[in-house]
Parts: structure tokens; sequence; C-alpha cells
């Protein structure tokens, strides 16, 4: 009896077991189904897991329930996804999480995610949709964060989503939202941050969301909204960040804000139109460490006792009307230790600057006091500012020397001290500033010699000395500044002297200002050296002789201002062919006819007044019509005919011998070398069928890159078309075939040659052919959605090996040496055989040599990939190069791009890996190369001590990656190095 019992109570287990686990299993299978019709509307290469090979809930991303298997979270942040969001992702009702923040999905957000009643999290940020946020999302009721920032979403932000109580995060910026902000919002009593920034929402802030008590951060910039800020928002006692700046906000501040608001780490206010007193109450917000209130109309005096804040870090009051002549706030700065940046200019301020600003904290980086109204001499503490790297005292009403103190401010990139009444020399000291980049003195009365110590500013970018009383000659160590890029001005002083031969030393520069001193002498051919020069203006000197010829290489000049001086002989013809857009040679003594193309043929661009010895030219411009230049019957004396003759015949069998040798020498060159092929426009035209959308395979600032077939043979070639409209394109066609004509290497991209011609508008037209990489580029393989394939481990090892030996040969190997400047994934194309090529030139530097270096003045490679110390103005080196190698190198293992918008806050892709170094490694690389080699070591039976050397091979190469990424350049690896670090990486690899 009892075993009769035993055996139904042992059926009756198995039937509740196999119950539960049917039950269980329509559920997970309806979860399947819903993953599968997610999965058909995207490109989903990234998501190799997700097949019948694994249980869906262990495929990538997708999290499930112990109890029931239900898909609890579906996380797919940064995978590259691109499509449209399927409805049946409606279906997954046990879903919590759902996030494909930083995707391309594109199309609407589909109003079926409203059916998920457990939903906490839906993070749909950095992505592609559009339309309108979905009503019926308010039936999502559990929902606490709510995220579609960074989309191109359009409409009015519905009420509907004040019916999410539990909502805590609603984040809706960068968009497309209009109609205002709807006052139902103030229904969310459990919101925590509200932020719509960058959306023309219009309207005003409304008072009820005065009843949102957890309101702990408030992001409202770039709205267009109008209107008071309400009372009923200072309620807020929690509000730590308010953000409201680039609006129409009008009113003004409460007077007990301070009290109101304890708690306030972050008030930005800027750009509005706000007026009345700036609160002294500010002064009790303790906490705060950013007030931002510039650019309004506050005004009255500034009573704000800084004391109290000892955490603030920067302090913007400018573009303001105060009333402040005793400037006595500045002294309560002095207990405000984590002080960076203090903007007080345009603030109406008056007096003798106070000695106490020496006081203020030395991790102040940025002090701007310009355009105010304090006079006397800056006070000698200002040198007690060690961390200065940003110094303004610009259009004030100083006077005296300048302060010699200032040149021991070592850390100084910026300093303008321009429109005041500084007189006395330029203190020799300022050449100590090593970090310089900018330096204005302009419209002041400095006497006396400009100091060659300026030569010692290696960095300086720009230099600003105009309208005061220099004089003397230029000094030739200032010329010899390669990193001059952006302006040198020395106008409106007393110069003298010849311009010195070194001008052609400044080969990158823009603006070259010499008007209004007393120069004199020809005008130095090597001044043709500068072929980045935009604006050239020698007017008002004393130059004399002829415009010499090597101008005609300033390709990309737009004005030449050479009027008022002593200049004679012919208007040379090659100024036809510049871009000028005003030429004025007025006041001069030019004689002869007046070409009529280029800027000749625009009157209003062409000044000439003064030469009274022209002729021809437009018939607008009234000059006589040139005399024929008839042949006169002179009979020739024969002293002329005994000495001329025999000298040309003499001349003549020289330059047969020479072309003879020459011929000889050619023959056995062209044995081993290429000849370039001619190709005219038309040709390239139909190589690409009329440069069509369809044979379009890249495109960029200087140019578009089209595929083409040459000739009946069938053969492929890359045509790179440059966008000569856009400024700096003609420089980076310059700079690209000059790295071309002298560097040949198996990892170069190989050019066929180049076509420099006219389209059928008459417009001026080049291109280059390069040989095609059917693989495309590095950075399609990387994050195009449209590959089918990843990369191995061996292909990126390789990869990376043949970009370093490119590198070390450009670096080790050419003379000169030539600095890539601009290397990243998309300028690293691949081969039939995968072997990757290094293109793209534009931006490349020549190191120590006078050759023509065309590169575009202010282009420092691409963000992300350029060295930190681009940035403040250094001059580019092989150790740039090696930090964007070491960029590309963890981009190429880890798949994030060093632009992702998770680097933000301080962290960077070099922070990201050093992070994980070495211990949490597997942690940082990329998906798809982990799912390779996993499918790998099941394939062949990986071993453990393989496994092992995998995962050490991983670790060393992360670690190259980091070394060549370091900020500081010496202590980065040397090329060289890192190919033979990659190379021994690659042999354990490959003998495994």
């Amino acid at each position: 009896m009892s075993s009769g019992i035993v055996f139904l109570f042992f059926n009756l287990l198995i039937w509740l077991i196999t119950a539960t686990i049917f039950a269980s299993a329509g559920g997970n299978e309806t979860d399947y189904q819903a993953l599968l019709q997610f999965k058909s509307m995207i490109k989903y290469e990234g998501l190799r897991s997700w097949n019948s090979s694994f249980h869906h809930c262990d495929w990538s991303g997708v999290s499930c329930g112990k109890r029931h298997r239900r898909v609890t979270t579906l996380q797919l942040m940064s995978q590259g996804l691109e499509g449209s969001l399927s409805p049946h992702v409606g279906n997954l009702s046990f879903l919590r999480e759902f996030s494909l923040f930083n995707n391309s999905f594109q199309g609407i957000i589909p109003p079926e995610l409203g059916r998920l009643p457990r939903l906490c999290v839906l993070n749909l940020g950095s992505n592609k949709f559009s339309g309108v946020i979905p009503t019926n999302l308010s039936s999502a009721s559990a929902l606490e964060v709510f995220s579609v920032s960074k989309n191109k979403l359009v409409g009015h932000i519905p009420k509907e989503i004040s019916f999410l109580s539990k909502l805590v995060y609603l984040i809706l910026g960068d968009n497309k939202l209009t109609g205002g902000i709807t006052p139902f919002l103030g229904n969310l009593t459990s919101m925590q941050v509200f932020s719509a920034v960058d959306n023309p929402l219009g309207g005003s802030i409304p008072d009820t969301l005065g009843n949102s008590r957890s309101l702990t951060e408030f992001y409202l910039g770039g709205c267009n909204l109008s209107g008071t800020i309400p009372h009923s928002v200072y309620n807020l006692s929690l509000l730590t960040k308010i953000s409201l700046p680039v609006n129409k906000l009008t009113g003004s501040l409460p007077s007990a804000i301070g009290s109101m608001l304890p708690d306030l780490l972050f008030l930005q206010l800027w750009n509005n139109q706000l007026t009345g007193l700036l609160p002294s109450s500010i002064s009790n917000c303790s906490k705060l460490g950013l007030l931002e209130l510039n650019d309004n109309n506050f005004s009255g005096k500034l009573t704000i006792d800084f004391a109290k804040l000892k955490d603030i870090y920067v302090i913007s009051l400018y573009n303001n009307i105060y009333e402040a002549d005793d400037m006595k706030f500045i002294d309560t700065l002095k207990n405000c230790s984590r002080l960076e940046k203090l903007l007080l200019s345009d603030c109406n301020f008056h007096g003798l600057l106070p000695t106490s600003i020496g006081n203020l904290s030395d991790q102040l980086t940025f002090l701007n006091l310009g355009r105010n109204d304090f006079y006397g001499n800056p006070p000698s503490s200002i040198g007690n500012l060690v961390g200065l790297t940003v110094l303004v005292l610009e259009e004030n009403r100083f006077t005296g020397k300048i302060p010699s103190i200032i040149g021991k401010l070592r850390n100084l990139e910026v300093l303008y001290l321009d429109g005041n009444q500084f007189s006395g020399p330029i203190p020799k000291n300022i050449g100590n500033l090593s970090l310089l980049t900018r330096l204005g003195l302009s419209s002041n009365r400095l006497q006396w010699h400009i100091p060659s110590s300026l030569g010692n500013c290696h960095r300086l970018l720009e230099l600003h000395l105009q309208d005061n009383k220099l004089n003397g000659k230029i000094p030739k160590q200032l010329l010899q500044l390669s990193s001059l890029t952006i302006i040198l001005n020395l106008s409106q002083n007393s110069l003298s002297g010849s311009l010195p031969t070194q001008v052609g030393q400044l080969k990158m520069l823009s603006y070259l200002d010499l008007s209004s001193n007393n120069l004199s002498g020809n005008i130095s051919s090597s001044l043709g050296d500068c072929t980045s020069l935009l604006l050239l203006s020698m007017k008002d000197n004393l130059f004399q002789g002829m415009i010499p010829p090597s101008l005609n290489t300033m390709r990309g000049l737009l004005t030449l201002d050479l009027s008022h001086n002593n200049l004679s002989g012919q208007i040379p013809r090659f100024l036809e062919r510049l871009p000028l857009e005003h030429l004025d040679v007025s006041f001069n003594d030019f004689e002869g006819e007046v070409p009529l193309q280029g800027v000749f043929s625009n009157a209003s661009a062409f000044s000439f007044l003064g030469n009274s010895r022209l002729c021809g030219g437009l018939n607008e411009l009234g000059l006589p019509k040139c005399k024929d230049t008839e042949k006169q019957n002179r009979r020739i004396p024969i002293f002329v005919i005994l000495i001329v003759i025999p000298s040309i015949l003499c001349t003549l069998l020289c330059i047969v011998y020479a072309w003879c040798k020459k011929r000889k020498v050619q023959s056995t060159q062209l044995s081993t070398n290429e000849q370039f092929m001619n190709v005219s426009y038309s040709q390239l035209l139909k190589a690409t069928n009329g440069f069509s959308d369809a044979n379009l395979i890249g495109k960029g600032g200087f140019s578009s890159i089209y595929k083409g077939t040459l000739h009946d043979d069938d053969s492929h070639v890359a045509v790179k078309v440059l966008h000569l409209q856009n400024q700096g394109a003609h420089k980076s066609f310059l700079a690209e075939c000059e790295a071309w004509r002298s560097i040949r290497h198996r990892n170069l991209l190989k050019i066929i040659t180049s076509c420099s011609s006219v389209d059928f508008q008459g417009n001026d037209f080049k291109a280059l052919l390069y040989e095609f990489m059917p693989n495309g580029s590095l950075h399609d393989w990387l994050h195009s959605s449209e590959s089918t394939s990843r990369l191995n481990i061996i292909q990126r090892v390789n990869i990376l090996i043949n970009v370093a030996s490119a590198l070390d040969y450009l670096h080790n190997h050419c003379i000169p040496t030539i600095v890539h400047c601009d290397l990243k994934p998309s300028n690293i194309l691949l081969d039939v055989d995968m072997m990757a090529h290094v293109g793209d030139f534009g931006l490349a530097r020549f190191l120590g040599t006078n050759s023509n270096q065309s590169n575009t003045s202010g282009f420092r490679g691409t963000i992300g990939y350029a060295p930190p110390e681009y940035g403040v103005g250094n001059e580019m080196t092989s150790s740039g190069d090696v930090y964007s190698f070491g960029i590309l190198l963890l981009e190429v293992m880890t798949g994030k791009r060093p632009t992702d918008d998770i680097f933000n806050e301080g962290l960077s892709l070099h922070k990201f890996a050093d992070i994980a170094f070495p211990d949490h490694v597997s942690d940082v690389i990329d998906n798809d190369l982990l799912n390779s080699l996993q499918e790998d070591a099941i394939a062949t039976q990986c071993t453990l001590a393989n496994a092992k050397k995998i995962n050490e091979c991983l670790s060393s190469t992360l670690k190259i990656g980091i070394s060549c990424s370091l900020e500081s350049p010496p202590q980065r690896l040397k090329i060289e190095n890192v190919v033979h670090e990659l190379q021994y990486i690659l042999d354990i690899l490959q003998n495994m």
C-alpha cells in the first residue's frame, strides 16, 4: 500500500515538473521569437552569438531571470547596429532594462514599448530615431529612466509622460522637439534629473515644475525659452545643478537664492537677458563649484563674499555692467584654493588692480580682466600666479613698462596685453615663455627693438606687435619660428632695414602684415617660400625694385597690398594665376601693360593709382592704350656679332652635351622606375561614370574618392578629386604631391599619377590616382555595419605591423624625415591580401628642410588621433605620429573610436585601456575579436597553455598602444621598437 502511494506521489511530482517546464517554455518561446524579429530588422553582424548554436539567454547583450528563464535585460550599447526597432520587442513582457545607446537605429520608436509593465530603464539615446515620442509609453508604469537624447525626434513632449509616477531620469536633449515644456511634468514628483537641452522648444518654464520636489538637476540650455525663471523653481531645495544658458530668460535672481538652494553645485545662466543685482546670498551656497552668469545685463555692486565658496573652480561673470571701484571682492577670492578660471572681462571695473590679485589660487590657469578700465601698472604680485596658462589684460589703461615678472610665468600659453598704454621696451625675458602660442602686445606705446629672444618661443602660432613705436631691424630669429602659422603683424611701427631672407622659413604662415614701417631694399625672393600665405601686406614702406618672380608659388594668396612703395618694372603676369581677391599696387613706379585675367578682370578688386606709366588693362580703368612694340630696323654693331654669336654657339654645345648625358642617366632610371601616365579630366569623368555617387567610395574635407576603370583592360584605380573650393584643399594637394615624389615603400599607398586640368565649366580640377585597394579601409573593417566579416587577431597584428613599418620608413629611412600628421583607420587601406597601406599625405610635414610644405594652416590632424601637444601649438614631430599610432592600435584592439560618447568627463581611449591593464584586459578587447578567439578555440580544441599565450599577446599588444599614446612625447615608444615588439607577438601567435 505504501509503495503505491509513493508511486502515485512520484508520478504527480513528475507531472508538476513537466507542466512547469512546458509553461516556462511557452513564455520562453515568445521571448525567442521576439528576439528573432528584433534581429530581422537590423544589420546585426556584431551579434555573432545570436544563432541557434546558443540558447537565446546566452546571446550577447541578453540576460534572463534564473527562475523562469525569461528575458529581463537587453543591453546593446555601442554595437554598431543599424536598422529599425521591431515592435515585437513589446512581447518581452519580463524586460526590465533595455538599452540601445549609441547605435544607428532609425525610424519611429514603436508604441508597443508601452506594453512592458516591468520596464524600468529605457535608453535609446545617440541613435537616429525620428517621429514623435509615443504617448502610450505612459503604460510602462514601472519606468524609472527614459533617455532619447541625440536623436531626430520632433513634436511635443507628450503630457502622458506625467503618468510615469516612478520616473527618476527624463533625458530628452539634442532633438527637434517643439511646443514648449508641458506643465504636466510637475506631476513627476519622483523625478530627480530633467534634461531637454538643445531643442527648439520655445515658450517659458512652467511654474508647475516647482512641484517636482525630488528634482536635483535641471538642464534646459539652448531651448529658446523666454519669460522669467518661476519662483517655485527656487523652492526646490534639493537642487544641485541648474543649467539654463543660451535662452532669452529675463527678470532677476531672488535675493535669498543662496538660502533657498544651499546645496547648489552648478549655476549656469550665461547668455540670457537677466537683470538686477547679483545676490550676495550666493555666498551661502558653500558647495558651489561653477558659477557662469556671463553675457547678461546684471548691474550694481558686486557684493558676493567668495571667501565662503571654498570649492569654487570657475567664476565667469564677464560682459555685465557692475559698479566696482575698489575691487574689494578680489580680496575675498584668496580662500578659493581650487579656483581654476576667473573671467571678468567687459565688466566696467575701474581703478588700480589690487596687489591681492597675486593671492589667488596656485591652481588658477585662466585669468581674463580684459576690456575694463584698469589703470596704473599691473602689480608685480601677478608673478605669483605660476599656474596661469592664459592671461588677458587687453584694452584697459595700464601704463608704465610691461612688468618683467610676467616673464617668470613659465606655464603661459596665451598672453594678451593689447590696447593699453604700456611704454618702454618689450621685456627680453618674455622669450623665456617657451610654451607661449599667442602673444598680443599691439596698440601700446612700446619702443626700442623687437627682442631676438622671442625666437625662443618655439610654439608661437600668432604674434601681434602692430601699432607701437618699435624701431630697428626685424630680428632674423623671429622669422625662423616655423611654428608661426596664423599671423605675424608688425605693422604701424618704425622698423627699418631690409626684409631678412629668413622670412622664407615661415612656410605655414597665413597672414603677414609689415605695412607702415620704414623697411627698404628689394623684396626678398625667399618670401616665395611662404606658400601658405592668404594675406601679404607690405604697403607704406620704402621697398624698391621689381616684384620677385618667386611669389608665383603663393597659390593660396587672397590679398596682396604693395601700395605706397618705390617698386618698379612691369606688373608680373603670374599674378593673373593667383586666386587674388584684392590687389593694390598703387603709388609705385610700375610701367607697361596691365594684365587682363584673374584679379585684373575685376576693376573693383584691383587698385593701380599713382603709377603714371601703366597702360592697357580693362577699358573701365581709363588707362591709355599701349603702343605697338614694332621692331625697328637698327643696324647691329659688329662687335655685338663678334661677342654674342660665339657665346650662343658655345652655350648650345654645352646644352647638347648636358642633354645627352642626362638622357643616358634617364634611360638607366627608367629601367627601374615606372613612368607616370598622363590622364585628362575627360578620361577621369568617363572612368568614374561622371563622378557618380555609385562610384563614390570615400569623402573627406578636402576631397572625394571614386572607384574608376581606366582604358579597356578593366583595371581599377582610386581617383581622389580635390574640393578646390574648400580652403586648404590646394595646399593639401601640393603637400601630397611633394610627399609622394620622394617616398616608396610596400606599406605606403602606391600613386599612379596626378591630373591638374580644368573641367568642362572652366574650373580648376585636380586629382590623384592611386592603386585601388579592394578591401577598403581599416575603418570599414572596424566600424562599418555593411561589413560581413571581422578581423581576427593575426590579421589585426599584421595590419599594425604594416602601419608601424611604414612609419618607421618615413621617420627613420627618409631624407628628409616625413611626419604623416593624420594617421587614422580611414587612411589605412587594405589590398587583396589584407596588407595595409598608409595613404593621404595631405597634411604631411618634412622635417629639417626648406622644401615647400603646403599644409593647411591651422590643421593639425584629426580630433581624437592628434596628440595633445598639437592642441597647444607644438610643432608636428615624429612622436606625434607615434601617439596617433597608439590610439589607432587601441582602436583596433578595443573596437572603440577615440571619439565614442563614453569618452567624456576625463575618460579617454588611452585611460580606458590603461585602467584595464594588466588584470582586466579582456574587459576592453573588442567583442568581435573575443568571439573570434572563442570560435577558434572551440574549433582547434585550444589548450590551456595556448589560451594563456593568447591572453599574454593581447596584454602585450595593448601595452604597446598605451605606451605609444602617453601624454608626454619623450616617454612614448620609438616606432622602430614598436615594429620589433609587434613582430615578436605575431611570431608567438603564428607558432601556436
